[in-house]
């Protein structure tokens, strides 16, 4: 009996060890063209699924740069199996990679619609880009290349409220309102997994839900500015920016209550400043772990 029970303990954790969840950044940047960081957007890998949240400028290239064919470990990230992503809203540095993750993955022969999970207007989005490409569809469809019917395809899925939005085998995603600025659907999304509870941001300033939904995450990955450099900004910008995003200090109040078991800097507005910057204004709000976000970054 002491056998049997000693192999289904060593399977168990076998499955355990296979479901292990990995959060990938594979764009930590802004509005902003910087070179070092591209378009906001971060890949969730459970087992063999992978999970988008936003897709800025480069995002199936900065998935490609993961993978075995390019020096990478995640064949999870081929761009065939990029098959489901989600929206935090509707700005473009979060959505102006869509083209690109659409039909890129099917020229390479990703055989099954892309499944989108966002806020109302991203089918309207999604339909226009396909009507914006018909002539590429058409001659891949119709033409000499061989292409699959599916691939191409969007299947939009939309909410307007707080609540579970999708359901795996492996993951269970809760999409909650934050505040944007006066965008009417902005969101943030949580992620519970065999292994742990990720929590990402989107584009927020502090409020109840980012606060609530944070509470005992493994891993918070939050938005966030340098408050030196947004006191040196003009009165506009000031506004603008305290509507729409978090400082240094707002975020590690919001870490000091939430406590994650690790705080994950991305959509990073520098202005100047340094990653210690960063990290020193945090830590004269919360002591625990905080990791600046770089493009590629691999963190479990």
């Amino acid at each position: 009996m002491k056998h049997i029970a000693l192999l289904l303990f060593v399977a168990l954790l076998g499955s355990f060890s296979a479901a292990q969840t990995k959060v990938i950044l594979l764009g930590t940047g802004t509005p902003n063209p910087d070179p070092d960081h591209a378009g906001s957007s971060v890949a969730i890998v459970v087992k063999d699924n992978t999970y988008l949240v936003d897709f800025g400028a480069g995002v199936v290239r900065q998935a490609a740069r993961m993978t075995p064919q390019y020096g990478g470990n995640y064949p999870q990230l081929n761009a065939k199996n990029l098959r489901i992503a989600f929206l935090t809203h509707l700005h473009s540095d979060h959505t102006i990679g869509l083209p690109d993750l659409l039909l890129t993955p099917w020229v390479l022969e990703r055989n099954v619609p892309l499944e989108i999970y966002g806020p109302v207007g991203t089918k309207h989005l999604a339909d226009h880009i396909v009507e914006a490409y018909k002539a590429d569809i058409d001659y891949r469809l119709n033409g000499l290349e061989p292409a699959n019917e599916y691939g191409w395809k969007a299947i939009t899925h939309e909410f307007e409220e707080t609540g579970t939005v999708y359901t795996d085998s492996l993951v269970k995603v809760e999409a909650f309102k934050v505040v944007h600025g006066s965008w009417p659907n902005a969101f943030g999304f949580r992620f519970t997994t065999p292994d742990k509870v990720i929590v990402i941001s989107g584009d927020t300033r502090p409020c109840k839900n980012i606060s609530k939904y944070s509470a005992g995450a493994d891993i918070l990955i939050h938005e966030v500015y340098s408050y030196r450099r947004w006191t040196q900004r003009n009165e506009f910008w000031k506004k603008y920016h305290a509507a729409n995003h978090t400082s240094t200090l707002q975020l590690g109040e919001l870490a000091s209550n939430a406590k994650p078991g690790k705080l994950v800097l991305y959509h990073l507005l520098f202005w100047g400043d340094s990653e210690e910057d960063l990290l020193q204004e945090i830590a004269t709000k919360y002591d625990g772990e905080v990791i600046v976000g770089r493009d590629g970054m691999v963190i479990e």
